[in-house]
């Protein structure tokens, strides 16, 4: 049996074709996954046995970027987020990130819950009352307000929307669409470095694309392994206040990083259908509820009205955040630079991970789709948790006398949310018993904490066996465990070697690595632009837009009022095409290099096969037919539909 598509004989009535469908095989890549193994083994020894001298290293580094490139990165954030509105709102809006009849795999909530696994899960729980808390007695520069205050909050807010809103979502978007459009439309293979077709055409498959590809999985590597350090912190910090042991130590954090990378290697090789939806449907509903619970049993009526006027608060101060630079003064620089900057950096460096894995759940969408759940959606949601967190820590502080500010400063950002939950003073019970809500909020967190590592740790352990295997769906199982052993190894060795310390000069030098990231971001700018405006639904709206024009005016010269549409041909030269030149190469090129080696079902020689029936009403149907079946190669079609319109042209 022979695996077969349908032919096209038009440019705008190619389907699309997803990687699996075309001839390409997934084998290891041993030099990327060679050089990139070797190069994470040799900064692990690094931060072993040189602690200091990588805190050291990596933020003279990052001061170096911050100094030299800040504007860039900011840049960068607002053209993206413009960028994928226009694409997800404009008229690309309706192309499908599939064939024309593929349908999503998973349902619209487990795809948010999916998203918000692999995203920035744990970063939501460490930073959503910690940071609001931050700017609200260290007012960031610019804003007119005593730290402190009822206005302090407000633009505490603001900044943490910025930080963690639209922005942050543009970036995981542009990659996660751009992979997903190559790999499930045009049929190349889910990888950073296939985005770049376009560009770079078949220096994607040699040293080119296997340098973006080794520098994806090292990126991804360390700034996972950095984000589960922090949540091993924070797990950690839970663990003193629920169990009252004192500082659990090196054994504890040990025991606590073994445990969660057993967990997640399971999660990882048991596949994303099975594993991390099952885990990411759970911990949404977990995390939901902790909000409510702060939301119902901390100030009700505060929140309900800081919360409304947080949004139009963040879009009046949107320019004076964004224009926020160096030059304004040193504040103003230190803030930039350990802040708003730093997050741009840090979210690029998650975008090979988040992106991939993004893509690898939403193939069937349409790009309107895409962008309202990818960006919208989170960013709204993100509103909603720093407004009840962050605003329920701030309401506390303030009524307190700075309670939360001390724990900040005594226990750092992991036991701020620990410290909300204290100042609750509610009681429940629970089969006659009677518990503090605080205890069970902060079970409630740590298990949450302990899901969003599990997700966000088997993600990225399947993105790098992928990466490592040529952009394989499914990894096999030996490259999944050996990337997600790696990758707790990293995480408890760093820890343990040199605590936060390592992990600041780590998580500096994968920032700094977001600098030559923004030149690739520019490059899937260019790339995704560019095929999209030859997408076949393009050119399809194309002659659409021509022909009702052209069908209309002649309708109305001829029968007035009273009149229908229809399709009829004519000649070349009046035709809804003639100002489109459908024979360019570069419109059909990648279809026939995703066809290549497979058998064509001629639109013509449709007919009941052994293995099913195939129909003109269905032009992307895939099926299998014996080889006896006619066949006709799509360079062949191509020719014929060449010879066809010049032979109306020379009548």
């Amino acid at each position: 049996m022979k695996n077969l598509v349908r032919e096209v004989t038009h440019p705008a009535l190619i389907p699309g074709i997803g990687v699996e469908d075309t001839s390409r095989t997934f084998r290891t890549n041993w030099v990327v996954l060679g050089v990139a193994g070797i190069f994470a083994i040799a900064v692990l020894i690094w931060g072993i046995t040189a602690p200091d001298n990588i805190l050291f290293v990596g933020q003279t580094a990052l001061g170096w970027v911050q100094d030299n490139f800040g504007w860039l990165f900011a840049l960068i954030a607002v053209v993206t987020l413009v960028f994928m509105l226009v694409v997800g709102y404009g008229r690309t809006g309706g192309v499908r990130l599939g064939a024309d009849d593929e349908q999503p795999e998973f349902s619209t909530g487990a795809w948010i819950a999916m998203l918000f696994s692999a995203g920035m899960g744990i970063g939501l729980l460490f930073w959503g009352a910690a940071e609001p808390l931050d700017f609200f007695q260290n007012v960031p520069p610019g804003v007119d307000a005593e730290p402190g205050s009822r206005d302090a909050m407000m633009a505490a807010l603001a900044q943490s929307t910025l930080h963690w809103g639209p922005m942050a979502w543009g970036f995981y978007a542009l990659v996660g669409g751009a992979i997903a459009y190559a790999a499930y439309r045009r049929g190349r293979a889910p990888l950073i470095s296939a985005i770049l077709y376009p560009i770079f055409k078949e220096k994607t498959e040699g040293w080119i694309g296997s340098v973006i590809d080794i520098f994806a999985i090292l990126v991804t590597l360390f700034g996972t392994a950095v984000t589960l350090g922090l949540g091993t912190l924070q797990v950690a910090a839970g663990v003193e206040v629920v169990s009252g042991i004192g500082e659990v130590g090196n054994a504890g954090l040990i025991i606590i990083v073994t445990i969660l990378t057993a967990g997640f290697v399971v999660s990882a090789v048991s596949g994303i259908k099975r594993g991390i939806r099952l885990l990411s449907n759970v911990n949404m509903v977990l995390a939901g509820t902790i909000a409510l619970v702060v939301f119902i049993g901390g100030p009700t009526l505060f929140l309900t009205n800081i919360i409304p006027s947080s949004v139009p608060n963040f879009i009046s101060d949107l320019w004076m955040m964004l224009a926020r630079n160096p030059e304004q003064g040193e504040d103003a620089a230190t803030f930039v630079s350990s802040w708003t900057n730093y997050y741009w950096s840090w979210w690029i460096s998650w975008t090979p991970f988040v992106g991939m894995f993004i893509a690898k759940i939403s193939r069937g969408r349409t790009l309107r789709q895409f962008v309202t759940v990818v960006i919208l959606v989170p960013s709204a949601v993100s509103v909603l948790w720093f407004g009840i967190m962050g605003g329920a820590a701030m309401f506390f502080d303030e009524q307190s006398g700075g309670a939360l500010t001390g724990a900040y400063g005594a226990g750092g950002a992991q036991s701020v949310l620990y410290a909300l939950f204290g100042a609750l003073q509610s009681n429940v019970t629970i089969f006659g018993a009677t518990f503090p809500l605080a205890s069970i909020l902060n079970v409630a967190a740590m298990a949450s904490i302990v899901m969003f590592f599990v997700t966000s740790a088997d993600s990225a352990a399947i993105v790098m066996g992928s990466i490592s295997q040529r952009g394989r769906p499914e990894p096999t199982t030996w490259v999944s465990i050996m990337w997600g052993v790696l990758l707790g190894a990293i995480s408890v060795t760093l820890l343990i070697a040199g605590g936060t310390s390592a992990l600041d000069g780590l998580q500096a030098i994968m920032v700094v690595t977001a600098l030559p990231f923004v030149l690739i971001l520019i490059g899937v700018l260019i790339s995704f632009g560019s095929e999209l405006r030859s997408d076949p639904y393009m050119i399809r709206r194309a002659f659409e837009k021509a022909a009702l024009a052209q069908g209309v005016r002649k309708g109305i010269e001829e029968y007035g009022d009273d009149f229908v549409l229809g399709a009829t041909e004519v000649a070349p030269a009046d035709g809804a095409g003639s100002d489109i030149d459908t024979d360019s190469p570069a419109l059909t090129e990648w279809w026939d290099t995703a066809t290549e080696a497979i058998e064509i079902i001629p639109a013509a020689d449709s007919a009941e096969t052994d293995e099913g029936v195939i129909t003109d009403a269905d032009p992307t149907v895939v099926a299998t037919v014996t080889p006896e079946d006619e066949v006709q190669s799509v360079d062949e079609e191509s020719t014929s539909r060449r010879e066809r319109r010049e032979n109306r042209d020379g009548e």
